[in-house]
């Protein structure tokens, strides 16, 4: 049965894109999130969005999270550390603008940006809440740090964890006044990168091949991913994912026009998307996206780790299967108008260069 109440809600809702919120942050840098009260598609689709900005010198202090995530890396280069769950010896991995990484539940991270940094490392993460406490958004759980897990427990039970005095144990749990990030201390040494940690953790998008699927290395997270560049003026296929997904898109750089259409052919928002910004389509509506002249480039999640898109333009496209006969009575039209429609885009499959000038 068609639920109708939850479509006539999805077919309401403002769909339009944000940017976050800052939720926290200081001298080492801010982590921002984009709540399902701004946003209210993140609830629907249980996804949730952030984004890290660290300075140079600045420590995000280890955590874990609620959610299976992909995290993105925006711009800059720094580290990540990462303790998977029952492993003995941290990954320290040397990260770089482009690479995407699978954070699975149970996984403690920390992430840093050196003090010699001549920009931010500015990080995204995208990822499923429907484990998670808060559908919609992210609830990460702080090791250490004046929101640290364990200025809740009493010093008896950290000394007797820890193997520590009482009076230890309240001085190691209440010295670092910072809470989330923190700046490292001028000359202090942070661990080396390891570049054979990247092994098996990261693809970078921006140095794969065109066409390399990226969906392998994320989905074990439950989640497909890609990233888009179209040039200026180009336009973006009218498609839809056809298993059921929900697409989550995150506009990194350059701006352009997308159009979303739902029920009953009703365009449900036509926006100007810029840089920073967010939206995501619900299940099965169509979505088309036209670059400004500054073209446009986007980093995309699909809530399915095998996604599946059904495009309506192009060679590739559902007109090309369907028989002619079929075309001229669902259009209405003559079979003169039917060839001239099946005889274009035969060489473009889902990115259109702009038309040519008169």
């Amino acid at each position: 049965m068609v639920n109708r109440t939850a479509t006539a809600e999805v077919m309401s809702m403002d769909l339009s894109p944000k940017l976050p919120a800052k939720a926290y942050g200081g001298d080492g840098g801010s982590y921002y999130d984009w709540s399902p009260a701004d946003l209210p598609m993140l609830g629907v689709a249980s996804i949730g969005a952030a984004k890290l900005h660290l300075a140079a010198g600045g420590l995000a202090l280890p955590s874990y999270s609620d959610s299976a995530k992909v995290a993105y890396v925006l711009q800059g280069t720094g580290s990540c550390g990462v303790v998977l769950p029952e492993a003995t010896k941290e990954k320290v991995i040397p990260v770089k603008e482009g690479d995407a990484l699978a954070l699975p539940f149970g996984v403690v991270t920390w992430w840093h940006n050196a003090h010699a940094a001549s920009t931010d490392l500015v990080v995204l993460f995208l990822g499923d809440t429907a484990k998670g406490h808060k559908a919609g958004q992210f609830t990460n759980f702080q090791l250490t740090g004046s929101s640290g897990i364990f200025t809740g427990f009493s010093t008896e039970f950290v000394g007797r964890a820890w193997d520590l005095t009482q009076e230890d144990a309240a001085k190691l749990v209440s010295t670092q006044p910072g809470s989330g990030i923190v700046k490292v201390k001028d000359g202090h040494k942070m661990p080396e990168p390891v570049e054979a940690d990247r092994a098996g953790m990261v693809l970078n998008c921006l140095e794969a091949p065109l066409d390399v699927d990226i969906k392998g290395r994320v989905k074990e997270v439950g989640l497909g991913a890609d990233l888009v560049r179209i040039d200026a003026r180009s336009m973006c296929s009218p498609g839809f994912s056809c298993d059921s997904a929900y697409q989550v898109t995150y506009i990194v750089r350059g701006s352009g026009r997308v159009q979303v259409v739902g029920i009953d052919g009703k365009r449900v928002f036509e926006t100007r998307a810029e840089g920073g910004c967010l939206f995501i389509v619900p299940r099965f509506f169509v979505v088309s996206k036209i670059a400004d002249d500054t073209g446009m480039e986007w980093f995309s999640i699909i809530t399915t780790p095998n996604p599946i898109f059904s495009h309506l333009a192009g060679k590739t496209s559902v007109w090309k299967a369907i028989s002619p006969e079929v075309l001229e009575t669902s259009f209405n039209t003559t079979p003169v108008m039917e060839k001239l429609f099946r005889s274009k885009r035969l060489d473009s499959e889902i990115f259109f260069a702009p038309p040519a000038a008169n």
